[in-house]
């Protein structure tokens, strides 16, 4: 499975601990910034990643920043994202198993290393279960194309 990730400067830690994890973890990994701690903006790595996921570049994406709020609102305007931030596994299986979220959101500032671990392989394990979920996904769907026009 192939992970875009991407952080501002308050994410930049976490995500470069969480990317040794993910490919010692045999996942391949696309970096899509930034490249250190100096202030940046975060919408334009959670835009990178969201757009990497949607054209299929990557099967799913990872985006990072001080709380996660920021950077997942900015993927979300991407039409056919559905980033979830999530502070703990049941969050994370439950974004992949209910709303088939295709970008993870994590807050370094509000989780550590090992929760985002936890976080990550809760996240990167569940599939999305379909059924009575998939018209509740479908109207999702439903209100970007009625606003995306």
């Amino acid at each position: 499975m192939k992970i875009g990730i991407g952080s501002d400067h308050g994410g930049y830690n976490l995500k470069s601990k969480l990317i040794s994890y993910l490919k010692e973890n045999n996942y391949e990994v696309l970096d899509f910034g930034t490249f250190g701690t100096e202030s940046v903006d975060y919408p334009d790595y959670g835009l990178k990643v969201a757009e990497a996921v949607k054209n299929g570049e990557c099967d799913r994406g990872i985006v990072i920043c001080g709380t996660g709020l920021g950077i997942s609102i900015s993927a979300n305007k991407v039409p056919g994202i559905r980033a979830a931030v999530c502070t703990n596994s049941y969050m994370a299986r439950m974004s992949r198993e209910h709303n088939d979220a295709n970008v993870l959101a994590l807050g370094e500032r509000v989780v550590g290393l090992d929760l985002a671990i936890d976080i990550v392989d809760a996240w990167l394990k569940a599939e999305f279960q379909g059924g009575r979920h998939e018209a509740r996904v479908g109207k999702i769907s439903e209100i970007e194309k009625k606003y995306n026009k």
